[in-house]
């Protein structure tokens, strides 16, 4: 999974830890990068506070060192989330064959919250094939669900007050909770099944 923001210290990095955390115990490898990143930069200060008030180690947020997005890591990616419609636009011009796997995190959790008989698991495929049915599943719902305009994208708090990088994760970690259910739905063995 590859989460992509601006400079790789903010949203982006905050959302792979967070994801990281939840989604481990499935093997889930969840990585982050920027448009336009601030190469080797650690995540910004405020930034790492919301992550350590969410649970997260403060030594996982301090590691954090931003990377510029490549093409190579969208085509490698089996969900893509982005924080913006830009930056899903310009994901998607590096590799447009991963349009149906390339969403704004908040568009991916508007689509899984929508009613819809997305396919049911199936046990006796791959952890990879049944996480790639479930976004191929939400991708299907694209159109059934019109957002207003800007609420497909999180807000960037770069440079602004710690009330805005709190506004900023109240629009992204219900987002991330929305993934996390897709994804556990996706990859936990369903009842009786053997795995």
């Amino acid at each position: 999974m590859l989460v992509v923001c601006t400079g790789n210290i903010c949203r982006s990095p905050l959302a792979e830890l967070l994801l990281r955390e939840r989604l481990a115990p499935l093997g889930v490898r969840v990585h982050s990068a920027g448009t336009g990143a601030l190469v080797g930069r650690g995540m910004a200060r405020e930034s790492q506070r919301v992550a350590r008030e969410h649970g997260i180690d403060p030594a996982h947020a301090a590691a954090h060192r931003a990377r510029a997005l490549t093409d190579d890591m969208v085509t490698r990616a089996d969900l893509t989330l982005t924080m913006t419609t830009d930056h899903r636009t310009d994901v998607i011009g590096r590799a447009p064959s991963a349009l149906r796997r390339v969403f704004t995190v908040r568009e991916f959790a508007a689509l899984a919250a929508a009613p819809a008989d997305l396919p049911p698991v199936d046990a006796t495929q791959s952890a990879r094939a049944r996480l790639a049915a479930a976004v191929a599943g939400i991708a299907a719902q694209r159109g059934s669900v019109v957002a207003a305009p800007g609420d497909e994208d999180v807000f960037d708090p770069y440079g602004r007050s710690p009330a805005e990088y709190d506004e900023s994760a109240r629009e992204l970690v219900p987002a991330l909770d929305e993934v996390v259910r897709v994804v556990r739905a996706a990859l936990e063995s369903p009842a009786g099944a053997a795995g």
